[in-house]
């Protein structure tokens, strides 16, 4: 019986050793557990000076079929996919704390900076005034418990909009920023696969 294997690439894979194997970039599945073993050390590339590749799937089917020519490849995963080499190196805790608390600080007062700017766009106090007036029929003083209110309620719509506390969630949903991110990553990977296969930089079947 004629065996079957099924491949799935993800759009962008990350590798830290130059020497590149089928295994290292893609799942796979194959009811013979020998085809499937030997298919996994296939080799895929070599990294030498470039930080990046993107491959045709096609080029997977050919270096598997190379060895096993009646061997049926079904591909599950993308088309296209990157490759991405990265040197592993060891992280210093004290440059990654010191980066935390620089990102931190700057995220703080630029966000501060932006509330503040917006409120005095809107005119906020004169608002507060005249709703406190209306309210009490007085002149409000300095900060009253609109100011209080407000400011708790703009902490805690930010902690529920951004669905974050410290390090917990509030709900398993992702967050704003994280379905975000994840746009971005996948118009990134799109537009890296478009412009190499204008430029002919893909590695695919002749």
């Amino acid at each position: 019986m004629q065996a079957t294997i099924y491949i799935k690439a993800a759009g962008n894979c990350i590798v830290y050793d130059k020497s590149v194997t089928l295994g290292d970039v893609l799942k796979m599945e194959c009811a013979n557990i020998g085809i499937l073993r030997a298919v996994k050390q296939m080799p895929l590339y070599t990294f030498t000076h470039e930080h990046a590749v993107v491959f045709s799937v096609l080029k997977v089917i050919e270096i598997i079929h190379r060895d096993y020519p009646t061997l049926s490849v079904v591909n599950c995963g993308e088309e296209d996919f990157i490759v991405e080499y990265l040197k592993s190196t060891v992280k210093n805790k004290f440059i990654e704390k010191l980066k935390l608390i620089v990102i931190s600080v700057i995220v703080f007062f630029g966000s501060a900076f932006t509330i503040m700017t917006f409120h005095n766009d809107i005119g906020i106090d004169e608002v507060f005034g005249r709703f406190y007036v209306q309210l009490m029929g007085e002149d409000k003083p300095m900060i009253t418990e609109l100011e209080i209110s407000y400011s708790i309620g703009l902490a805690v719509g930010i902690v529920v909009f951004f669905n974050h506390f410290s390090k917990k969630k509030l709900s398993h949903d992702p967050t704003p920023l994280e379905v975000e991110l994840k746009k971005y990553n996948k118009d990134l990977i799109i537009t890296k696969i478009a412009d190499a296969d204008e430029k002919g930089h893909i590695e695919d079947v002749t």
